[in-house]
């Protein structure tokens, strides 16, 4: 495994294990503004993801704002691959993190 990160539950972050990178998932608030940028309101995101609606491009998009650049080698491009490459079972527990963290703030 690439580096030493590790995620600090009382900040709301989450680990996220693509292959041999151990990613730190931060959903501060310029995080959560770029995604929301990027895939329309969180809130809309959150209802989709409850409903079993949340798109792959979705959960990309959102992990790869939230992501701290520093515990992170791959570009988007590899990141999203990586991403596929995992499957969802193994990404589901960051995306609820995530998505915790989104409703209830920190």
């Amino acid at each position: 495994m690439s580096g030493t990160a590790s995620a600090n539950p009382a900040r709301g972050e989450a680990m996220l294990q693509l292959g041999d990178h151990a990613i730190v998932l931060r959903p501060g608030f310029a995080a959560l503004v770029a995604a929301e940028q990027e895939i329309g309101p969180l809130f809309d995101l959150v209802e989709r993801a409850a409903g079993g609606r949340m798109g792959l491009a979705e959960l990309a998009a959102l992990m790869w704002h939230c992501r701290v650049a520093e515990s992170c080698p791959l570009d988007r491009e590899a990141f999203a691959e990586a991403l596929a490459e995992v499957g969802l079972v193994a990404v589901t527990p960051a995306l609820k993190t995530l998505l915790r963290q989104i409703l209830q703030g920190r």
